[in-house]
Parts: structure tokens; sequence; C-alpha cells
């Protein structure tokens, strides 16, 4: 599990690409929201909500394992119900699997629960948890 301030820093700093699980194109939903804000940020947000076709100018996946595996993502931000995030969990895995890609699994507040740590933990994924990726991109990036 990743929670030292200086390897959250080099994660945001090293990104280029978040598929955002969970992004809602809600205007009002905090997803939404994210997505925009990392989007002005110089990230790439890739969605991946089944209810969705497109947001904020990206295409938006049913499953992660949809996105081309020729497309290097670097953080899996979860905004999903905590009872979903050991899917989320399994999801990255068999991306893992499938690119040899191992990205970072970003748990939003109250997202992570004691499942998908193991699951992470196990097949040696870097994990984030429970906290907001644009909460730590201001305080530990500021506006770089």
């Amino acid at each position: 599990m990743i929670n030292d301030n200086k390897d959250l820093r080099e994660i945001l700093k090293g990104a280029k690409t978040i598929a955002m699980i969970g992004c809602s194109p809600n205007v009002y939903r905090t997803s939404n929201y994210a997505a925009q804000y990392l989007q002005k940020r110089g990230y790439r947000v890739i969605p991946v909500n089944p209810e969705a076709d497109n947001i904020y100018n990206e295409k938006s996946f049913d499953n992660l394992n949809d996105i081309s595996e020729n497309i290097s993502i670097d953080i899996v931000n979860v905004f999903r119900n905590s009872k979903y995030s050991a899917d989320a969990v399994r999801d990255v895995q068999a991306w893992q699997e499938k690119t040899g890609q191992k990205p970072v699994i970003w748990t939003q507040l109250d997202v992570s629960s004691e499942e998908a740590e193991e699951i992470a933990e196990e097949h040696e994924l870097p994990y984030v948890k429970n906290r907001c990726i644009m909460v730590e991109y201001d305080r530990l990036m500021g506006e770089e």
C-alpha cells in the first residue's frame, strides 16, 4: 500500500493517463468534476462507465479491459461504492495479465475494502487507499 507523500507525488508527477472507473457523465457528480479537474492539469482521463458513451471528449468504456491494450494506463482511479472495489482490483489484475502494465490502483475516499487491498497485495499491484486524487494533487503538486 502506498501512503508516503513522496511516493504519491511521484505517482502524480509521472502519470499521463488515468482510467477512471465510475466516471459519471452527470456534472453534479464528484467523479465528473474530478475528471475535468485532472484533464485541465494535463492528464488524459479515460472514463469507464457502461452508462456513458463519451465524457469530456473521451470515449467511455464499459469495462477497463475494453480499453485498447496499446494505451498505457498509469493510474486506475476507482470512483465506485466500496462493495465494488474488489471487482475493480480484479479488473486491474486482468489488465495487467493482458498488457503487462502495472498501473497504480487509486481508491477514492471510503472506496477501499479489505478484500480489494488483499487482492492488490496478493498480485503485487500498487495501491492507494481512500484518498481523493484531486485533494492529493492540489496538496502535493499545487498548480505545477
